[in-house]
């Protein structure tokens, strides 16, 4: 199924993301927590390309199990790594076990590293064309409601948004974001830059403080007043802050719902038991 066509769909589409190992060794124990979240029939599972890139072959091995659990798989795809043979060859190897939705990303340049040289896709958007033109894939990209961290301002971030779009583009899903209103105002101005295709909302329950920073630093995420305020008074205690991350990011999505945002994306951290309490906490909301 092409994920395009279910998130036009009416209703409430709650996703989720999963991330392979980097060890061929801890494969088996990567798709039990597959079939954990699979288990909980979000309306697809999305695969990161793992190992910065370097084992896309584990990420096929997962989507896979994804696709055999019953759930439609979407599956990452850098350019940082690859070349251009490469990633068709990735495309081959994907569409061989019917797995026929991807995320295209450009994918982060390791500290201290320049881009390749050679036969290599420089931008996102590049990536995006070259599959559409492929054929045979739904296209999904990545957008930064607070801008992506290398884009010199947001105006610059939108014009490379637009330009994904353009190149083919079918759905987008944000990155991570703590503060609904800074969702609904780059929702208004990507609609105002002629951005029409279906976005889903990066929600991610923060159940262990140690996070917090590396998020931050990662993501370029804005940590709200409120937020900050639940990790200073729970961080220390790991049950607590555990019960106070699934509450936060429960209430995030009832608030993105009730403003009319139905497509949203849980990114698990591969924490079975996480995803399990959000979904239990909107059952009836996605009517359960």
């Amino acid at each position: 199924m092409k994920i395009v066509d279910l998130l036009t769909d009416r209703g409430i589409h709650l996703s989720c993301e999963v991330f392979p190992p980097k060890e061929f060794a801890r494969v088996e124990e990567a798709r039990e927590v597959v079939r954990g979240i699979a288990a909980l029939a979000p309306a697809y599972v999305s695969v990161t390309y793992g190992a910065a890139g370097k084992t896309p072959q584990f990420t096929r091995e997962l989507s896979q199990t994804v696709q055999a659990s019953g759930v439609p798989a979407l599956a990452h795809l850098t350019c940082i790594n690859d070349n251009v043979s490469k990633i068709g060859q990735v495309l081959n190897d994907l569409e061989t076990v019917g797995v026929t939705n991807v995320l295209a990303l450009r994918g982060d340049i390791p500290e201290g590293e320049t881009f390749p040289a050679g036969d290599h896709f420089e931008h996102a958007a590049q990536l995006v064309r070259y599959v559409k033109d492929r054929g045979g894939f739904c296209v999904g990209a990545a957008c930064y409601p607070e801008g992506h961290p290398e884009a010199p301002s947001r105006a610059a971030d939108l014009d490379y948004l637009k330009a994904k779009v353009d190149a083919g583009v079918d759905f987008l899903t944000t990155q991570m974001f703590f503060d609904n209103a800074t969702l609904y105002n780059f929702m208004f101005r990507a609609l105002r830059a002629g951005v029409r295709v279906p976005i889903g909302a990066g929600v991610m329950p923060v159940v262990n403080a140690k996070q917090i920073k590396r998020i931050a630093a990662l993501s370029g995420a804005t940590l709200p007043s409120r937020f900050r305020s639940i990790v200073d008074r729970f961080g220390e205690d790991p049950a607590s802050m555990r019960q106070a991350g699934v509450a936060y990011a429960t209430e995030q999505i009832i608030d993105l719902i009730a403003n009319g945002v139905t497509n949203i994306h849980l990114y698990t951290m591969n924490r079975v038991d996480v995803a399990q309490d959000v979904f239990h906490n909107l059952g009836a909301i996605l009517g359960r």
